[in-house]
C-alpha cells in the first residue's frame, strides 16, 4: 500500500474516485475541435504540445499529479493516472469494479511470482495480451486509465523482502525475458503504431527492495550500490523494459541510491533512462506514491519542499503520485528554481503519451475502443488462468506418492490454506469472476474431502491439532496446506526470519505421526526453510503453489491427482534459516564476502534448501544436443558478426539447438535451463548464471521434442567494476537443468577481452558508486 500519511491525503477524494467514470475528449464539438491536438494527421509530440500550449501556469501545475483535474475550459476531462493490472485489472484509484453485473470482476491469474515459475515467455505474453484488453474494455465504459502501473520488476534478491511476490524471480535474465513478453502484451507489440493498447509502467526504478526491516524503512533507506551491480543485477530488467520493450512509463523508487533520492536523481531519470536507454518524450515517469514528498521530509536532501518539488521535476519525474507538486510547485516556479518549459516538458510526455493511446481520436478507428464487458473473463482467458497455475506450480521433494493412486478416495485436507479464496490471489488483486480453494478443488475433482483448519499461519495455539489429527487417522491420504500470506509478507513489511511461522511445522510433525501418506502444500511468494520437511522420509511430498489465482485450487488437485504434470522450476533461491543471520537487508552487494554470504544462486555460497530452477516431474527426461557446439570461439569474430541494427549485448553469441525425450510414461512439459559457468574475467566468479531457456509442452511418454536455445553476447558478459560489460577470454562450461546436470559442453573464447557496453558515468558530487 502506499504510505499512510498519502491515503490520509487521499481520503477525501478517494470516494470520488470510486465514482469516477473516464470520458473522452470532444474532438468533434468541444472547445478543442480547432486545436492540433485533434489532427490525426499531426504526429503525437505536436499534437500534445499544441494542446499544452494552452494551458496557464497554474493549470500546468494542477495537472502534474496523479488525479489530474484536466482544464475544463478546453473541454479536457479528469484523468486519474493511477491504475493497477499487477496480475488481472486490479482495485486501485483508477479502477471501478460494479457491485454486481458488467464489470463487478475481471480474470485473476497467479501472482507473478508463480507465473514465472512456469518459465514460459509465450505464456506471459499471453496473459498480458488478455489483462490489456479486459483493462481497455474496463476503460471503454468509464472504470479504469489507460495506463497501467505494472509490472514490479525488481529482482528478488532477498527472500525478507515482502514484496518479492509481484517479481518474476530472482535472476535478472529470467526477469528480463518476462518483462519483454509482458510489455510486448500490455502495450500491443513493441512500440506500435497507430496506437498503444495499454501503457505500462516499469517499477521501481531502482535498487529498490527493503520496506520495512528492523526499524530502517523505504521512505529513508540509501541504497549504496556498486555500478557493477547495478549493471549485472538491478539495471538489466529496466533495460530490458525501457530500451528493448519500449515500455511507456516507468515508476521511480522510494529510497535513495548512493545518496540521491531516486525521484530526484537526474543520473537515474536522465542519463540511464532517457540519454543511455532511449526513453523519449512520448514517455513519461511517475513516482511512486508520496516519493516526491519523502525527498524533503525523510530523506531530508533539501532545504525546503519547494527545492524538493524543483529537484524532482527537473530530474526529470513528470507525474507526482500525492500532492507534493500542487502544494509547492507554484513556490517553485516563484522562486525559479523551474521554468514553465519544465512544467510543459512534464505535461507533453504525458499528454503524447495519451495521443499515441487514441484519447483525442474517435472510436471507430480504433479497434480497442470497441471491447466491451463480453471480452472479460472470457473462456481463453479462464484458460490460461489454470494454465499458468498448472505451469508455475513446483514439485520439490516426492518419493513416489504423487500422483495419488486411485485407492486414496478420502482426504484431510488441514491448514491454514487449506480453504483460501482471496488468499490465493495476493496482493495488488482484482476482484475474481471466482475462488477455487484447495477443499473445492478436491471435492470437484471427486475425494472425500474433511477440512480442518487446524493453525492460523502465525498463531501459537495448538487447540486444533486434535481435531487435525482425528480427522487424519480417519482419511487414506493427508494433505497439509500452509505456509505464507499476506499478514506475514506485504508492502510496507519485510520478514526477519525464513523459517514456517507460528506453529505450523508442529502441527506438521503431529500429521505425520498418523502415518498416512501427507503432502504438504506450500504457499507465499517468499521461501520457507523447508529442510527439516525435505530430510523427514514421513513427508512424502511438498509442493511449492506461491500465489496461484483464480483457478489455483483446481491446478493443485489436477496435479495431486496426476490429471495435469508438474514441470514448474523455483524462480528464487530456498535458503537455510541461517541465512537471515549472516547478511542484513540493507548489505546491496551481490558478491560473498567476510560479511555477506553472497546472493541469489549465482554468488551464494552455502548449501541451499532448494536451489533456484529446481522442479521435478512424474516422468525422466534426456537431453542431447541436435549439433555438437563448437568448442572454440573467437572473440573479435563475435564482435565483427554481430548485428549493427541492434545493441551488441543483444548479438547472438549462438544457437544451441537440443532434442529432448521424455524417457518415461507420463505426459509432461520440460522446462530447459541453460546455465554457463566460467573462470573468464576477474574474481570473484559467478557459480553460474542462466544465459536461455525454453518450455515444451506436452511431451508424451517415449516421445521427442527439440528447442533452440539462443545466447546473446550479454548474457555471457560480466561487468567490471565500472559496470561496463565485457566479454573474457577464457574456459566456460555449458550445463544444461540442475541437480542433475542433463547435458554439459565445454569451450573456449579465445582473443582479446571485449568491451560490449559502456555503464554511463555519474558525474553528480553526491554519493558516486
Amino acid at each position: 500500500m502506499p504510505p499512510l500519511h498519502y491515503l490520509l491525503w487521499l481520503a477525501p477524494y478517494f470516494g470520488a474516485t470510486l465514482g469516477l467514470v473516464y470520458t473522452f475528449p470532444d474532438c468533434v464539438n468541444g472547445p478543442l475541435n480547432t486545436n492540433a491536438v485533434c489532427n490525426r494527421t499531426q504526429d503525437a509530440a505536436t499534437r500534445a504540445k499544441a494542446l499544452i500550449s494552452l494551458f496557464t501556469d497554474d493549470e500546468l501545475i494542477a495537472n502534474t499529479v496523479n488525479l489530474s483535474p484536466g482544464v475544463p475550459r478546453l473541454g479536457l476531462p479528469s484523468y486519474e493516472w493511477w491504475s493497477e493490472a499487477l496480475h488481472g485489472v486490479a482495485l486501485s484509484p483508477g479502477v471501478t469494479f460494479a457491485s454486481s453485473g458488467n464489470f463487478s470482476s475481471a480474470t485473476s491469474f497467479p501472482q507473478p511470482i508463480t507465473l514465472g515459475s512456469a518459465f514460459d515467455n509465450q505464456l506471459v505474453k499471453s496473459i498480458a495480451d488478455v489483462i490489456s484488453i479486459e483493462a481497455r474494455a474496463f476503460n471503454n465504459f468509464g472504470r479504469a486509465g489507460l495506463d497501467y502501473w505494472t509490472p514490479n520488476i525488481n529482482p528478488f534478491k532477498d527472500p525478507r523482502w515482502g514484496r518479492g511476490q509481484e517479481t518474476p524471480g530472482e535472476d535478472p535474465y529470467h526477469i528480463s525475458q518476462y518483462v519483454f513478453n509482458l510489455i510486448d502484451g500490455l502495450q500491443g507489440g513493441i512500440d506500435p503504431l497507430p496506437y498503444l493498447k495499454t501503457v505500462a509502467d516499469c517499477k521501481h526504478f531502482a535498487a529498490y527492495d527493503l520496506e520495512n526491516w528492523e526499524g530502517i524503512d523505504r521512505f529513508s533507506f540509501d541504497a549504496r550500490v556498486s555500478n557493477q551491480d547495478l549493471s549485472e543485477f538491478y539495471l538489466p530488467s529496466f533495460q530490458s523494459c525501457v530500451r528493448d520493450a519500449k515500455a511507456g512509463s516507468v515508476m521511480c523508487s522510494y529510497n535513495s541510491v548512493n545518496g540521491i533520492p531516486a525521484c530526484a536523481s537526474s543520473y537515474l531519470l536522465q542519463t540511464i533512462l532517457r540519454d543511455h536507454w532511449g526513453f523519449n518524450d512520448d514517455r513519461w515517469v511517475t513516482s511512486d506514491c508520496d516519493a516526491v514528498n519523502n525527498i524533503f521530509s525523510t530523506h531530508h536532501f533539501t532545504s525546503t519542499y519547494a527545492e524538493a518539488v524543483a529537484s524532482a521535476l527537473k530530474a526529470g519525474t513528470d507525474i507526482d503520485c500525492g500532492n507534493t507538486y500542487a502544494e509547492h510547485l507554484p513556490e517553485a516556479l516563484n522562486q525559479s528554481l523551474i521554468t514553465r518549459t519544465d512544467l510543459e516538458r512534464a505535461l507533453v510526455r504525458q499528454y503524447t503519451s495519451l495521443v499515441r493511446l487514441g484519447y483525442f481520436d474517435p472510436p471507430d478507428v480504433q479497434p480497442y475502443r470497441q471491447l466491451d464487458w463480453s471480452d472479460v473473463n472470457s473462456p481463453n482467458a479462464q484458460q490460461l488462468a489454470y494454465q499458468a497455475a498448472v505451469e508455475g506450480i513446483v514439485l520439490l521433494k516426492n518419493d513416489g506418492t504423487l500422483p495419488f493412486n486411485t485407492s486414496i478416495r478420502t482426504l484431510a485436507v488441514i491448514g491454514p490454506w487449506a480453504n483460501a479464496t482471496t488468499q490465493m490471489q495476493g496482493n495488488y488483486r482484482g476482484i475474481a469472476p471466482f475462488l477455487i480453494s484447495p477443499l473445492q478443488a478436491a471435492s470437484d475433482a471427486g475425494y472425500q474431502p474433511t477440512f480442518v483448519q487446524g493453525t492460523t499461519i502465525s498463531g501459537t495455539s495448538t487447540t486444533g491439532f486434535a481435531a487435525a489429527v482425528a480427522a487424519a487417522q480417519s482419511a487414506d491420504a493427508v494433505i497439509f496446506a500452509g505456509g505464507i500470506d499476506n499478514t506475514v509478507e506485504f508492502e510496507g513489511q519485510d520478514r526477519t526470519t525464513i523459517v514456517w511461522p507460528g506453529v505450523q511445522l508442529d502441527l506438521i510433525a503431529a500429521l505425520e505421526a498418523v502415518g498416512k501418506p501427507l503432502v504438504v502444500l506450500q504457499f507465499g511468494g517468499g521461501q520457507v526453510d523447508d529442510l527439516a520437511l525435505k530430510n523427514n522420509q514421513t513427508v512424502n511430498a511438498i509442493l511449492w503453489a506461491g500465489y496461484p489465482g483464480q483457478s489455483g485450487g483446481t491446478a493443485i488437485f489436477d496435479i495431486l491427482s496426476g490429471k495435469a504434470s508438474p514441470a514448474g522450476r523455483l524462480p528464487t533461491t530456498q535458503y537455510p534459516a541461517a541465512y537471515t543471520d549472516q547478511v542484513p537487508m540493507t548489505d546491496m552487494s551481490l558478491r560473498p564476502s567476510a560479511t555477506n554470504p553472497g546472493r541469489t544462486y549465482k554468488w551464494y555460497q552455502g548449501t541451499p534448501v532448494f536451489e533456484f530452477g529446481h522442479g521435478l516431474h512424474y516422468t525422466t527426461f534426456n537431453v542431447q544436443w541436435q549439433h555438437t557446439p563448437p568448442t572454440q570461439y573467437n572473440i573479435a569474430s563475435l564482435i565483427s558478426d554481430a548485428s549493427s541494427d541492434s545493441p551488441l549485448d543483444l548479438a547472438t553469441f549462438d544457437t544451441f539447438d537440443i532434442t529432448v525425450q521424455n524417457t518415461g510414461k507420463v505426459t509432461s512439459d520440460y522446462v530447459a535451463l541453460l546455465f554457463v559457468n566460467s573462470t573468464a574475467g576477474p574474481a570473484p566468479h559467478p557459480n553460474k548464471q542462466l544465459v536461455s531457456y525454453s518450455r515444451l509442452h506436452q511431451l508424451a511418454g517415449g516421445s521427442n521434442s527439440s528447442a533452440s536455445l539462443s545466447v546473446t553476447l550479454g548474457s555471457i558478459a560480466r561487468a567490471d567494476t565500472a559496470g561496463d560489460l565485457w566479454i573474457y577470454n577464457g574456459s566456460y562450461q555449458l550445463n544444461i537443468d540442475t541437480g542433475p546436470v542433463l547435458l554439459t559442453h565445454q569451450f573456449e573464447l579465445i582473443g582479446q577481452p571485449a568491451q560490449i557496453s559502456q555503464m554511463p558515468r555519474d558525474n553528480s558530487t553526491t554519493g558516486t558508486a
